[in-house]
């Protein structure tokens, strides 16, 4: 577990679901490592998009501590271990439309089935699957393959504009899902993949 700022750490594991086989740019085009963020939140520890494998448990169980736990998920696909997480610590689990626990802000994109969360204090922002890791230490749009099932005609260039208000925000450290996590900078690779 990668402690990106105090109080908010970044960790990987393998997704069970992962297929080495895919068409560039595809679907099923990302890496077989996923990531998953902690947040020490004042009033709660804030999981978002947990995969925890049996060998993370104990690390978790130190991290947590007897805390009340708040289990977000960015996006329908990305419900991983939150079960596990919630009967292991008695926690709750909270829709993107309800009111968030201190210091997270929901940020749903509209039209594109993701919420992502703002962590104003580490200055860290969190999504799902619109932003990627470009594979050179960026972010960049998801490719548009991935946007086939929203039932919409909303592609990639209305994704752009879709995000564009979080170029207001003083990123720092954008914690990806799929590919390595920008910290410091965050901004800056936010302006790049929204260019």
């Amino acid at each position: 577990m990668r402690e990106i700022a105090p109080g908010l750490y970044y960790w990987t594991a393998a997704h069970p679901n992962w297929d080495p086989v895919h068409e560039t740019d595809s679907p099923a085009d990302w890496p077989e490592h996923v990531g998953c963020v902690l947040f020490e939140g004042p009033d709660a520890v804030v999981l978002v998009d947990p995969l925890v494998p049996e060998e993370r448990w104990g690390e978790l169980d130190q991290r947590i501590a007897g805390r009340h736990v708040v289990v977000l998920t960015t996006m329908r696909f990305h419900g991983r271990s939150r079960d596990a997480v919630l009967e292991r610590y008695g926690g709750t689990k909270i829709r993107h439309d309800a009111p968030m626990p201190a210091g997270v802000e929901a940020l749903p994109v509209a039209g594109f089935d993701e919420t992502m969360y703002w962590l104003p204090e580490p200055r860290a922002l969190v999504p799902g699957d619109r932003l990627i890791g470009d594979r050179a230490g960026g972010v960049r749009l998801c490719p548009p393959s991935w946007l086939d099932y929203i039932p919409s005609d909303e592609g990639v260039d209305e994704l752009r504009e879709a995000l564009k208000p979080l170029l207001e925000l003083p990123v720092e450290h954008v914690l990806l899902s799929h590919g390595e996590p920008v910290v410091g900078d965050g901004s800056e690779a936010l302006a790049r993949a929204l260019a």
